[in-house]
């Protein structure tokens, strides 16, 4: 009879990794609460916000929810879903002329 410890998965990552996104989601958070209070166009300020917002979520969709070690066409879906997202935003925006300053 075995007594061996369970084994970790292979590629899934350590406590160590989660926690170095855990800071890098941080100073994301800190870079968006921060870039507000420069004094730059609108357009360059949403935009920055729509793509760290979108890396943010992304870090998290793909560690925190494992989608990074399930079948790529999720990933796909992911990825697709956000640029459409992103693409109808910045059109909204410009349609109602919140992007010129």
């Amino acid at each position: 009879m075995s007594t061996s410890v369970q084994t970790r998965e292979a590629g899934h990552p350590t406590p160590a990794k989660y926690v170095a996104i855990a800071v890098i989601l941080a100073v994301i958070t800190i870079v968006e609460v921060a870039i507000v209070y420069f004094d730059i166009a609108t357009f360059v300020l949403i935009s920055a916000l729509i793509v760290l917002s979108a890396v943010k979520f992304t870090l998290v969709a793909m560690f925190y929810m494992h989608l990074k070690f399930d079948s790529k066409l999720f990933s796909a879906f992911l990825v697709g879903g956000m640029l459409l997202t992103a693409g109808v935003i910045i059109a909204l925006l410009a349609l109602f002329g919140l992007l010129v300053t």
